[in-house]
């Protein structure tokens, strides 16, 4: 009797990977033929020997991104010789699909659920990538956005691990229309908004566990809709956490209805603490006077903020490290990230960038130590040392003792990351500024003292 036909997902680790469930195996898993059989395996979780396994699945799909890209292409590079075929997919492949096309036998440029179908049955005919043109006869792609109704549920039996964070991934909209420079997300969904159907994603959650990681860029992207859902949520009584952008948490009423449905918790992309500076960034929508505002809205309301910053952008200058981490302390923010500005493949920065001679590494991706080797351009406004040097002292500033303790907010009636996890999760942070970006230890969740999969 023939063996079924067995696909296998893999997502590639490096050592910026999370330990949040990948909501794009789940999904993929959901549009597979029944009849296939279907594998997944997390390499940061269960990292994969190249050199001692031999499994030889019929078909191997891998996604990719930027941070991931060299340790992808050594996986699938691995699989092909064994005989298995492999297609990559992901916002790095549609970013670059002919330096992704060497390392497969076909990729998938832009949302792969809409055709991988295609893929799967190409695959079983032994016609992988043979059915487009000559010219690029390996990629499949599709030129269009198609909306959000119908979707089947995601299967997340696929992806369930103790070593996730307990957080179950939902994604209710695609696409984002604001112009930032430095940005990729409108590279891989479009520039316009598409919505799941409230009634859809509500059906979705009633199968989820009781907390959500909302896997949009923005949950609040579109008032009324965002405001539907929401209260739509209200009776499911779930705890769950997601990505804001500025624009709309000025409004109480909007940070009112996200408490009500159970947020608890913002990333919120703020980007730099100067006026001049997020506005030549194209993050207008950012209003450096009024962040104090939000974080002490959003901080009433029971919602932590996790802020996000990026060194590097060019008009920053050299106190820029000391004035965001005092913002952090000032406006008792629960975390913060810093980054340094990267320059992104298919985006318009890398695309300046490079025009105006300022790229030190083109192809950093295929490095295999990201953080060592960054920034991979030249600032404008001070040198590649001292944008790093200040980078390093951000976190070590933010996540040092004094720090820590002057950011807890002691309010009454905050969520259970503001009081509860706030210590461990910047225990955690402090463990990551000190040996990771710190002493340069790539390894250091290997054999960190708090055990704590936080996504980091």
């Amino acid at each position: 009797m023939r063996s079924p036909f067995h696909v296998h997902l893999v997502a590639p680790s490096n050592e910026d990977s999370t330990y949040i469930k990948p909501l794009w195996a789940a999904t993929l898993a959901a549009h597979t033929p029944d009849d296939v059989e279907l594998t997944f395996r997390d390499d940061g979780l269960d990292p994969i020997d190249l050199e001692s396994e031999s499994d030889a699945p019929d078909l191997v799909g891998i996604s990719v991104n930027s941070k991931t890209a060299a340790r992808a292409y050594a996986i699938a590079d691995t699989y092909r010789a064994r005989g298995s075929l492999v297609v990559l997919g992901g916002i790095h492949v549609t970013a670059l699909p002919d330096e992704a096309v060497e390392h497969a036998d076909a990729v998938v440029s832009g949302e792969a659920e809409w055709i991988w179908q295609d893929v799967v049955r190409d695959a079983r005919c032994g016609k992988l990538g043979r059915t487009r043109s000559l010219l690029r006869r390996a990629i499949y792609e599709h030129d269009d956005y198609p909306p959000l109704f119908g979707l089947p549920q995601p299967r997340r039996d696929l992806v369930k691990s103790i070593r996730y964070v307990p957080f179950d991934v939902v994604q209710t909209t695609r696409g984002c229309p604001f112009p930032c420079e430095f940005c990729s997300v409108s590279t891989y969904n479009g520039t316009k908004f598409r919505f799941r159907p409230v009634p859809e994603v509500i059906a979705e959650l009633e199968t989820c566990g009781p907390r959500i990681l909302f896997g949009d860029d923005n949950v609040m992207i579109h008032t009324k809709y965002s405001h539907d859902l929401f209260e739509a949520m209200v009776p499911l009584r779930k705890h769950w956490v997601g990505q804001a952008s500025l624009a709309a948490l000025h409004r109480v009423e909007n940070v009112a209805v996200m408490a009500r449905s159970g947020c608890r918790a913002l990333l919120i992309g703020f980007e730099s603490v100067a006026d001049e500076v997020v506005r030549h960034a194209g993050k207008k929508q950012n209003k450096p006077q009024k962040y104090r505002e939000v974080v002490r809205c959003l901080s009433d309301h029971g919602i932590g903020v996790w802020g996000s910053f990026i060194f590097g952008l060019d008009d920053d200058s050299p106190d820029a490290f000391e004035r965001t981490v005092d913002f952090c302390i000032e406006a008792k923010v629960t975390m913060a990230i810093f980054a340094l500005l990267t320059p992104y493949p298919g985006t318009a920065l890398y695309k300046r960038l490079k025009a105006e001679g300022r790229i030190t590494k083109e192809a950093w991706w295929l490095g295999s130590d990201h953080d060592t080797d960054a920034p991979f351009y030249r600032p404008a406004t001070m040198s590649r040392e001292v944008l790093r040097a200040g980078w390093v002292r951000a976190w070590r500033s933010m996540y040092s003792t004094p720090s820590i303790l002057r950011r807890y907010d002691f309010g009454v009636g905050h969520s259970w990351i503001q009081n509860v996890a706030y210590w461990p999760l910047n225990l955690l942070m402090h463990e990551l500024a000190e040996k990771k970006i710190a002493g340069g230890d790539r390894a250091w969740r290997k054999h960190r003292t708090l055990d704590i999969p936080l996504g980091l």
